[in-house]
């Protein structure tokens, strides 16, 4: 504390700047540093990183321990927070996308948005708020968070869901609603006579600025992008970005907009072009570095003392939030002609404070359209609704099934359909994107019986139309895994291309049914080492098999005879998959050599001369063949070590050709009682 106070300059006794050193670059490091140790911590706790945030503010702000000043500097860079945040919204803004979404977007969206800031408008001037604050209070409650609610959906596998379909689209609209609000908030702050015009005036200038922006900026946008793109120097190019969006950021400014409403003209051309996912990814830093310094500036708006001295009236806040909101996603979704069920849990998805919520907020703060005494109870409820968001949004289904029964009654009826088909020897998908289609294309012409599980509604109805064997249900769920046959199921293969849902859907199925064998599917290499821990028994990347196609194209191209690559290829496979170094045989395999290495189950039973014994001091390579796996109490590990010491009913898995593994199979279960054929093998 003594460092933070020291100062070269003389300050008197009541200058708040006493407390802390005019040294930008110590406030930096406390605000570094305590962020730092609340994003952990908040992170083990799984919490999200803004709460960190909003937290760091509190605690280090004018209100509290006062070791950051409230200055104006600070509040003037974390507005380029919220530009980066509408230009990523931007960059999402696809017109083909919201074509194909247009029912829930704009007609589901628009009613939620409008209903709730009536309601919450209504509620302020029967307070005696008036009518410009009941308008800022409600375009602020009307938010949801984006950045929560999309995270928890896809970490659950419920994005592609009806609910989670139904919320995205409701968010996309609040986004796009945040643009007129961020016009219309400055507009208020004028005079009231001349409000009328100043609302006019705003809206023409958003509509000629935003027409010639667009206009112009789209036949000068992508060939200057592809200009920047050939001098191939990443530093240019990210200069080029940032050029891009604070140029149109300052434009619309100049104009008497706000910054937010260029940036997220300038996310909205660079969408259109080629360099869309590069640019994302080169804003990402700035973007979640300034919004994270954006969110530490709302936590130094709030004062504990008013915080703990209006805790009822914050209480009542929440609930009034919690509730209308609710109400008003719920009644959209009937008027939909949606079921009850799928209304409460997307009512209970998007029934929190959103992070526009808090722009929207700060702006209004910065115009003083809100009396403190309004602000800091609506601040302190906003906080708490996003403290209970997890809660809701990870049990959505669980409080939906147990308050509306015919939602449970529909699930239950799901269950049954699924488990009269009563399969065997059977291949569980889980997902049937193009994937998951490819395969039970395969495994049909194979004559294998499959049963595929889905949460994409559209696909599933589309697919059971045409006679395939799916269903509409979420695989990492013990009982649809179980109504699925889990226990009469060959295989179970996972086809998502989301390492976190795989991993889910994989723990919950070797827990169920251990000896099952597991396939997964990832993208490239790094993601292997995280599937196979989650129970994955052979994962396959999609890099390294494109690669090998590729390759083998090449060498077909090249006048390569098909034979050595066929050749090459199985021997790459042999050395990358562990599962292609061979296979287990049946009776006879049509067009391969009978004399060629495949794998052999031997059960040890209890019986078994190698109980007890190591894999060293049985020898096994010496018989000429290799143990690739070591099955135990359902759990399968590759490669064992060979200090391994075998036990009753393990199950050993040997490569070699059929008269070694004859040899071997007899050395383990009869020992020197094998006789001669094992000691001829040997030789």
């Amino acid at each position: 504390m003594l460092l933070l106070r020291y100062d070269t300059k003389k300050t008197c006794p009541g200058d708040p700047s006493a407390t802390m050193p005019d040294s930008s670059l110590l406030i930096v490091v406390v605000l570094l540093a305590t962020t730092v140790v609340l994003v952990g911590l908040l992170k083990w706790l799984r919490l999200p990183a803004i709460f960190a945030y909003l937290l760091t503010g509190v605690l280090l702000g004018p209100h509290a321990l006062a070791l950051v000043p409230d200055l104006e500097r600070t509040r003037q860079l974390a507005e380029f927070g919220v530009v980066f945040l509408m230009f990523s919204i931007g960059l999402e803004f696809s017109p083909a996308q919201f074509m194909a979404m247009r029912r829930l977007v704009f007609g589901m969206g628009s009613l939620q948005v409008l209903a709730s800031l009536l309601l919450f408008l209504a509620i302020a001037t029967f307070l005696g708020l008036g009518w410009r604050s009941g308008i800022i209070v409600g375009g602020i409650l009307a938010m949801s968070s984006t950045a929560m609610v999309a995270r928890v959906l896809s970490e659950k596998m419920e994005t592609a869901s009806r609910h989670g379909r139904i919320a995205i689209s409701i968010l996309l609209f609040q986004d796009l609603a945040v643009v007129p609000l961020l016009v219309l908030i400055p507009a208020l702050a004028g005079d009231r006579a001349a409000l009328p015009a100043a609302l006019a005036l705003a809206a023409l200038k958003a509509a000629v600025i935003l027409l010639v922006l667009l206009v112009l900026g789209r036949p000068i946008v992508r060939p200057w992008f592809q200009l920047v793109a050939q001098r191939k120097s990443s530093e240019l190019f990210m200069l080029n970005v940032l050029f891009v969006t604070l140029g149109l950021a300052w434009i619309t400014e100049a104009a008497g907009l706000s910054l937010a409403l260029g940036a997220f003209v300038a996310g909205m051309l660079i969408a259109e072009t080629a360099y869309r996912y590069q640019v994302e990814a080169d804003i990402a830093a700035f973007r979640d570095i300034l919004l994270g310094l954006f969110f530490i500036t709302i936590g130094m708006l709030v004062d504990l003392h008013q915080i703990l001295a209006d805790f009822p009236e914050i209480l009542v806040i929440l609930v009034a939030i919690l509730v209308i909101k609710g109400i008003v996603v719920w009644a959209s979704c009937r008027l939909f002609a949606f079921e009850q069920g799928v209304a409460l849990r997307t009512a209970l998805v998007l029934a929190q404070a959103g992070e526009f919520g808090f722009v929207l907020l700060s702006l209004a703060n910065q115009f003083r359209l809100l009396p403190a005494a309004v602000l800091q109870p609506l601040l302190g409820a906003m906080l708490l609704s996003l403290v209970l968001a997890p809660i809701f949004l990870e049990h959505n289904g669980w409080i939906a099934q147990r308050l509306v029964r015919s939602y449970r009654r529909g699930r239950e009826r799901s269950l049954r359909a699924i488990r009269s088909l009563q399969l065997k020897e059977h291949v569980i998908l889980c997902g049937y994107g193009r994937v998951g289609q490819s395969i039970a294309r395969v495994l049909e012409e194979e004559g294998i019986p499959y049963l595929a599980l889905d949460l994409d509604p559209s696909r599933v109805r589309q697919a059971q139309s045409a006679g395939e064997s799916i269903f509409f249900g979420d695989a990492s769920r013990r009982d649809v895994l179980q109504a699925s046959g889990l226990a009469e199921a060959r295989a179970l293969v996972v086809t998502f291309g989301d390492v976190a849902t795989s991993r889910r859907v994989l723990a919950v199925a070797s827990e169920l049914q251990p000896r099952l064998p597991l396939l997964a599917r990832a993208h490239d290499d790094s993601q292997i080492a995280a599937l196979e821990a989650a129970g994955a028994d052979e994962v396959v990347p999609e890099v390294t098999e494109g690669a090998l196609m590729l390759a083998s194209q090449t060498l077909l191209q090249l006048g390569f005879p098909l034979s050595q690559i066929l050749r090459r290829v199985r021997r790459f496979r042999e050395e990358r998959y562990r599962v292609f170094r061979g296979s287990f045989w049946g009776g006879s395999e049509p067009g391969e050599d009978q004399g060629s290495p495949r794998l052999l189950s031997v059960s040890l039973g209890d019986t078994g001369w190698a109980i007890g014994k190591t894999l060293a001091e049985l020898n096994l390579p010496a018989l000429g063949v290799q143990v690739t796996a070591l099955r135990r109490q359902g759990i399968r590990g590759r490669d064992p070590a060979d200090t391994m010491r075998l036990r009753a009913d393990d199950v050993l898995v040997i490569f070699g050709d059929p008269k070694s593994l004859q040899a071997a199979q007899q050395w383990l279960l009869e020992g020197p009682d094998a006789g001669a054929f094992v000691t001829q093998n040997r030789e």
